[in-house]
């Protein structure tokens, strides 16, 4: 197979960043996904329907012209958050909430304390079907960084759906066979996304021979037992698995530093690296739910018309993406081969 045409595609999960950064970031983007879930850590977040408003504005004005690509907002919830927040968000058109634990990710400091302050927004959310989008660590210090997300799940998550058997909820970036296991055992209103990077990596890729910042992401790469459970439940066909690539750019000098940044910029290649990792599984026939459909079902929304068309293709991404004011990101896989590339996105 030399050519795959597949509905346009969705990205369920990704950071577009502000300001000046959005000028790059939107346009890869909305080179091969016709709507986008944008995650509100900005500094400050968007807490606000009003916050959400402006934002979506600002990427707007980004948008490549000619360019059907669609934002879908969401809010960021902290301790303060409020039923009636929750409820002003849904009728200005928010799509989605985030929960981010306190101190688990980049810009996450004003963020929840403590899950059971949020009970009363979950009810809003179960009534209204307004899904709640969940980064699933715990960041107590105690708590070994590979065991964080299995250990979410179990003192966090069980309990939360046991308690809001109707909540719409998104496991986001989900990178252990336990996160798979949980939701395949949930009902059909808990559903995951999955990042090119946990799909095509394990901590081997991070830290044997040196530790490599461009694949440095949070949550943080596991072992390779859990990345083989992750691919099995990208090509499983189980609808409740799709596409959300945690794009989340940092300039070079914020990577390569003594703290560096955790945070893989795949955009520039998304729908490729995926391409690539369901070849290499034998699994070509998968992409299209997983990419396509599966998402924008559990949204409840309709699928994209138009289509994209992907052709058997060995290329490089640059080394480096070159910013106004002479500052430069470094994409994800850049250097490496990729074997498949877009070719245009039909009507």
């Amino acid at each position: 197979m030399n050519e795959l045409v597949l509905t346009l595609p969705d990205d369920w999960h990704v950071h577009l960043r502000d300001a000046a950064l959005l000028h790059e970031t939107v346009a890869a983007t909305a080179r091969s996904f016709g709507r986008a879930i944008v995650m509100p850590n900005l500094v400050p977040p968007v807490r606000e329907a009003a916050d959400a408003q402006a934002y979506r504005q600002r990427i707007l004005a980004a948008v490549p012209k000619g360019s059907g690509f669609t934002p879908l907002m969401t809010l960021y919830l902290t301790d303060q958050t409020t039923p009636q927040t929750i409820r002003d968000a849904h009728a200005a058109g928010v799509t989605a909430v985030k929960l981010y634990p306190a101190g688990a990710t980049t810009h996450s400091d004003l963020a929840v304390t403590r899950i059971e302050h949020l009970w009363p927004v979950c009810e809003m959310l179960a009534e209204l079907g307004m899904p709640l989008l969940v980064h699933g660590e715990v960041t107590d210090g105690d708590i070994d960084i590979f065991d964080r997300e299995a250990v979410f799940i179990e003192r966090h998550l069980q309990p939360l759906v046991a308690r809001f058997p109707t909540l719409k909820l998104v496991l986001e970036h989900i990178t252990t066979a336990q996160a798979v296991a949980f939701v395949t055992a949930s009902g059909p209103n808990v559903a995951a996304t999955l990042t090119p990077q946990h799909l095509l990596m394990n901590r081997n890729d991070m830290l044997v021979g040196g530790i490599r910042p461009h694949n440095y992401c949070l949550p943080v790469l596991k072992r390779r037992t859990h990345q083989l459970a992750l691919q099995q439940a990208a090509i499983s066909g189980n609808p409740k698995f799709f596409l959300g690539t945690d794009s989340a750019p940092h300039l070079q000098e914020r990577k390569e530093s003594a703290c560096g940044c955790a945070g893989c910029y795949s955009a520039p290649a998304a729908i490729e690296l995926y391409a690539q990792i369901f070849d290499e599984l034998g699994a070509l026939d998968k992409l299209e739910g997983f990419a396509s459909h599966f998402g924008a079902d559990f949204y409840g929304l309709p699928r994209n018309q138009a289509r994209i068309r992907l052709c058997r293709e060995t290329w490089q991404l640059p080394e480096k993406l070159a910013l106004l004011g002479g500052r430069t990101l470094i994409p994800f896989w850049a250097g490496q081969p990729l074997h498949w590339r877009l070719a245009g996105i039909l009507p």
